[in-house]
This record gives C-alpha cells, sequence and structure tokens, in this order.
C-alpha cells in the first residue's frame, strides 16, 4: 500500500484518480483550494481520504502534505486558455510557481515520484501532426507557457534533485464530472449540458478545427501506469488517442446520440485556440504499455447515459 498525494484532487480528473487509488488499496490524500474542484466530486471517496482545503501556491501547506507520501500525482493548476489571456501572471503563480513549491516539497519529503499533468497546450499551432513528444514547443496562452516552465522544472529536479518526475502531456479530456457550468470548461460538457436543454451551442470559428479527445478513464490508467512504470522517470508523454474529430462533427454526434434537432450558432474564434490538435501515442504505448482503450463514440455514450431524452 502507497500513501498518494492528489493535487487539485476534488477536480474533474483528479477526482477520478482519487477513487482508482482507493481501488487499488493506496491511502489518499487531497490538496485542493475549491476554487474550481468540488467537493461533491469526491462524495464517494471522503470518509475515506484525508482532506487538506488549501494553496499549491503556499509553501508551508505543500510541505504539510507532502510529509510521508509516496507519489503525489500533481493536478492542481488554472486550466483555462481564456482566462490565463485575461489573466497572464495568475497562470504563471498558480501553474508554475505552484509546481515549484510542490516539487520543492516532494523532494523534501523523500516522495518517490511525481507525475505532473500537463497539456498539449505546449506543442501551439504547429503545423506538422501527429504531435510527438520530440517536437520543438510553440506555446501561444500564458497557460501553455507556464505548463510548459512547469515540465522544464519537472525535467530538472528529476534530472539534478533526486526526485523521479513523470510528465504527461493530456488532450483534450472528458467524461462525467467536467462542469459545464464555467466558460472554460471543455467543449464536450458544455455541448452536453446546453443541448440537453434544447439550447444549440456556440461554435467559436468555423467549426472545422480538431482535437483529439481522450476519455477520463484512459488517463486515470496513464497516470497510474506512469507511477508504476520503473524506465518512465524523467520522460514526457502524450496522452491521447491519434485520431482527430471537429468541432461540427462532435456537435453531430451529440445530436445523434441526445437526438436534438438542432443547429449551432457560430462565433468569432478565441485567442489562444490551436486549430489542429492530434496526438502520436507511440512513445506511450512502447514505454508505459498504454493505449486509449475508449472510443470517442464509447465515450460519449457512457457520458450522455441518463442525459437522453425518452
Amino acid at each position: 500500500m502507497s500513501v498518494c498525494l492528489v493535487t487539485g484532487g476534488a477536480g474533474f480528473i483528479g477526482s477520478h484518480i482519487v477513487d482508482a487509488l482507493l481501488a487499488r488499496g493506496d491511502r489518499v490524500r487531497v490538496l485542493d483550494n475549491l476554487s474550481t474542484g468540488r467537493l461533491e466530486n469526491l462524495s464517494a471517496a471522503m470518509e475515506k481520504i484525508e482532506f487538506v482545503e488549501g494553496d499549491i501556491r503556499d509553501e508551508a501547506t505543500a510541505q504539510k502534505v507532502a510529509e510521508g507520501v509516496d507519489f503525489v500525482f500533481h493536478l492542481a493548476a488554472m486550466v483555462s486558455v481564456p482566462k490565463s489571456m485575461e489573466k497572464p501572471a495568475e497562470a504563471e503563480s498558480v501553474n508554475t510557481i505552484g509546481t515549484l513549491n510542490v516539487l520543492t516539497a516532494a523532494r523534501a519529503a523523500g516522495v518517490r515520484r511525481l507525475i505532473f499533468s500537463s497539456t498539449c497546450a505546449v506543442y501551439g499551432d504547429e503545423p506538422t501532426l501527429p504531435k510527438t513528444e520530440t517536437m520543438p514547443p510553440r506555446p501561444q496562452s500564458p497557460y501553455a507557457i507556464s505548463k510548459l516552465a512547469a515540465e522544464a522544472y519537472c525535467q530538472l529536479f528529476n534530472e539534478s534533485f533526486g526526485l523521479e518526475t513523470v510528465v504527461l502531456r493530456y488532450f483534450n479530456v472528458f467524461g462525467p464530472r467536467q462542469d459545464p457550468s464555467s466558460p472554460y470548461s471543455g467543449v464536450i460538457s458544455i455541448f452536453v449540458e446546453r443541448m440537453t436543454k434544447g439550447v444549440a451551442p456556440t461554435i467559436f470559428g468555423d467549426g472545422e478545427q480538431t482535437r483529439d479527445f481522450v476519455f477520463v478513464e484512459d488517463v486515470v490508467r496513464a497516470n497510474l501506469l506512469a507511477s508504476e512504470t520503473p524506465n518512465a522517470a524523467g520522460k514526457i508523454f502524450n496522452v491521447g488517442t491519434g485520431r482527430q474529430v471537429s468541432i461540427n462533427h462532435l456537435f453531430k454526434s451529440l445530436a445523434d446520440v441526445l437526438r436534438r434537432e438542432l443547429s449551432p450558432r457560430y462565433g468569432p474564434p478565441r485567442p489562444g485556440d490551436i486549430s489542429h490538435s492530434c496526438a502520436s501515442p507511440a512513445l506511450a504505448n512502447t514505454v508505459l504499455g498504454w493505449s486509449a482503450q475508449i472510443s470517442f463514440e464509447e465515450g460519449l455514450r457512457r457520458l450522455t447515459t441518463g442525459v437522453v431524452p425518452e
């Protein structure tokens, strides 16, 4: 049995990782400031975990929660590209300095390995597809820049400070518990919430931009494998399916699943958004033995179970 810290563990992906760690018999501590995370995401787990309400930007808090921990799953972050364009200093403070605090605390506490949740946004709009981990980054938002800087700190701590780190670059994660109430949430959760109510969602741009949508259960499995695989330390892995789906196709697929006859509205492109995104998951497959198991269509079916009208 391991002791695991999940920062941002009340959030969408973090809460699913908490559930998986409990299911394999680990002891789990969660740190979350509840700025975007929600306690209801942990409702089934709360009696089994140690929950600490606090901020990764506070050094004393980071040191306290790292004590006695074997593995850190670091997900706490500002995850919104648009918000980072509005508040770049806050993105830097949370994503870079906050991560540095967590790394420093983990090193001091003798943590065995830290798994860092990064993003495909670091690749930017460089046109070559699929994206491979060896491509030079071209971040186009404060969010992407702050995550790239945090990745560099992770690699520094792995190479120079004796703390094993693994970086996971998520592509477009979707699934249950993704909060649709925020304008900065994932496009799928927003579309489902609005289309269920019979409201046409807004597509920013012409809808032909593409994303690599990966279901949250596959992302959780990548995290667990990253914590367990000996030769993963120091490496960066894409976590995506290798399939491109346009936003227009997403809309049509959801309209079919939800049995809604709606036409989307179109708005201007959002600053910082990239045009096309698709992962090469080859390295994760080779080193971690990971590949996505849940298709885009199956993920949509699972997400909309219980909300499809009779």
